[in-house]
């Protein structure tokens, strides 16, 4: 699964977009339906102070509800840290709960500082997590369904499988981009260009935003900075779409 990623530069240049303007910009391309590439409302962010969060899926599935039939959960770790190598960059540790309700927390304190320690850049599971105020501690980005306080029978169950979190499909590698607002995927094909169209749209709306800022203000000028930016985006668009 060993690929060819992002620059270190670049991955930090996604970082200071937050993930509206991420997705305003993917769409530009029209690579896929609007609708698609991104986690629903059930995944948020336990901490949405800490920046952006980016980096390449390390996925597994997980259980809890019932003693694994062999090994433990930090034997699987070792596992997953053994697949890190194979990532491009930093990974995200994504986990798919299977356990249907949830059962008990995917992750903890000791989880969470060792995959920091092996230099991933973040976690986010289908279930819940626990010991949030140590993980907060640690400045490690987190995105759960909620916390519960008991590890259960915690294992995991397969590695470097597609799985599904929060209505979206992710397979091992896909890049991901989350913070307060959510979590959406980056296609590889466009990913470096990402960056550089994030600041013409921010440059875009800073027409409109600009205009608020005035001292009089009317409908009219509204819409003329409106239709404006509006065409500054369309055209853009039309450029990466090579039209």
């Amino acid at each position: 699964m060993t690929q060819t990623g992002l620059t270190a530069a670049q991955l930090a240049a996604l970082a200071k977009y937050d993930s509206p303007t991420v997705c305003n910009a993917v769409e530009l391309w029209d690579l896929r339906p609007r609708s698609q590439g991104y986690m629903d409302h059930s995944i948020r962010a336990c901490f949405p102070q800490l920046p952006p969060m980016v980096g390449y899926a390390l996925t597994s599935t997980f259980r809890s509800q019932s003693p694994p039939r062999s090994g433990d959960v930090y034997a699987s770790i070792g596992a997953q840290l053994e697949a890190f190598s194979s990532l491009p960059g930093p990974p995200v540790i994504v986990f798919q709960d299977l356990d249907e309700p949830c059962a008990a927390a995917t992750f903890g304190e000791v989880m969470c500082s060792t995959y920091k320690r092996f230099g991933a850049a973040g976690l986010i599971t289908s279930g819940t997590g626990r010991d949030l105020a140590q993980v907060e501690a640690l400045g490690f980005p987190v995105f759960t369904k909620g916390a519960m306080a008991a590890h259960g029978y915690c294992h995991i169950v397969s590695i470097n499988v597609p799985v599904t979190v929060g209505g979206l499909t992710i397979y091992p590698g896909d890049l991901l981009h989350g913070d307060w607002n959510g979590v959406t995927t980056i296609p590889a094909e466009i990913a470096s260009e990402v960056p550089a169209v994030c600041e013409e749209i921010a440059r875009a709306e800073a027409i409109v935003l600009n205009y608020l800022q005035r001292q009089e203000v009317d409908v009219r000028g509204f819409n003329e900075a409106r239709k404006a930016c509006a065409e500054q985006i369309a055209a853009l668009g039309r450029r990466l779409r090579g039209r």
